[in-house]
């Protein structure tokens, strides 16, 4: 059952692994509880993942790609 306290997040990312998402959720939710008292089943995480091509930061240049990043 959930709170008035609940946090939902997107997060946009590259590509992860299982093991990695796991790790990252278990780990979020730990430090939501400690740090704002938020508790585990109240958080709600959305990973949107992408690649190096799908990100320009301006000047019509994809910088992941080009290595400017």
């Amino acid at each position: 059952m959930r709170t008035n306290k609940v946090v939902v997040l997107t997060l946009t990312t590259r590509p992860r692994s299982d093991r990695a998402k796991s790790r990252f959720y278990e780990t979020l939710c730990r430090e939501l509880e400690e740090s704002c008292g938020i508790t585990p089943s109240d958080v709600i995480v959305s990973l949107v993942t992408n690649s190096d091509s799908d990100w320009s930061f301006g000047n019509g240049r994809a910088q992941f790609m080009t290595g400017e990043l």
